[in-house]
């Protein structure tokens, strides 16, 4: 009987195609996974993309449960969509407590939402005294029209105090709205000190609400070196701010050399602005040798 034995190239050819079966085999499955699980997550969140038809009875489980669960977030949340005849008795119970408790809430907080007539006679002492603490704050803080006229001789003079700090506050600050005739001798002395603190920090910054006629000699001799250091730095880390002209000859000197310096290190490297006239002889000699 003869045998014939298939050709080397045969063999190879088998093999070959062999190990396209099997890679086909590994990656048919991986690759139809992608989009069954990209379905799957958007029928879990209610997605317009979801078909329902390509879930398997286990996905259709999962989805069904998700779905479920966001039913009871939203209706816990009062959000919509609510379906609160998908809910269980303990889930209703659930979501009436948090309705109740959201409606106290915005009631106390004086938000849309607030149903009076769901609160107990508890609840709705705990509201109004919340409603004037809160016009009582508004008054204090000066937020919206102050009615005051139902407050007590108390509650007035407790606003009397907070306008008068907030006067004071905003002359100290400096603000438009400050008016300095309704100051007492006591608080305009404060709003004079914090006056003069704040020019002599606006003139020590740079800032243009500075007055140098309002400094004493120590503080003008601060700001000056202040803007002394300033400058410097500008011209050392060559920003715009720099006004060469105000440099004195030790910093000029300074300065020339940090940009002697640059320039070199330009020249030598290739990069960065490099004028080769500024350029010692032995430094021009030494660049050409390397070929730069």
């Amino acid at each position: 009987m003869k045998i014939s034995v298939p050709s080397p190239r045969c063999r190879v050819g088998a093999s070959i195609a062999g190990l396209l079966l099997v890679w086909a085999g590994w990656t048919t499955p991986a690759l139809a996974a992608a989009p069954d699980r990209a379905n799957l997550s958007a029928c879990k969140n209610a997605w317009a993309s979801c078909d329902r038809s390509q879930l398997t009875p286990q996905e259709t489980a999962e989805v069904e449960l998700s779905t479920r669960a966001r039913n009871v977030s939203n209706c816990r949340s009062g959000l919509q969509p609510c379906e609160t005849s998908r809910l269980s008795p303990a889930e209703a119970i659930a979501v009436a407590v948090a309705a109740y408790d959201r409606n106290v809430s915005s009631c106390k907080s004086g938000t849309s939402g607030c149903d009076r007539s769901q609160l107990t006679a508890t609840e709705a002492r705990e509201v109004t005294l919340a409603a004037r603490e809160r016009q009582l704050a508004d008054c204090e803080y000066g937020v919206g029209s102050c009615e005051g006229s139902g407050f007590s001789v108390l509650e007035m003079a407790r606003v009397t105090r907070a306008l008068r700090r907030r006067a004071v506050s905003d002359c100290k600050d400096g603000f438009a709205r400050c008016d300095h005739s309704k100051l007492t001798a006591p608080e305009a002395a404060e709003v004079a000190i914090a006056e003069r603190q704040r020019n002599f920090s606006n003139c020590r910054n740079g800032w243009e609400a500075c007055d140098r006629a309002a400094l004493t000699e120590r503080q003008a001799g601060e700001v000056d070196a202040a803007v002394r250091a300033r400058n410097v730095a500008d011209c050392r880390e060559g920003r715009d701010g720099c006004d060469y002209s105000r440099l004195d000859v030790p910093d000029s000197q300074a300065i020339s050399g940090v940009e002697r310096a640059r320039n070199l290190a330009a020249c030598q490297s290739g990069r960065g602005y490099c004028d080769r006239s500024r350029l010692t002889p032995a430094e021009a000699a030494a660049i050409l040798k390397e070929g730069r």
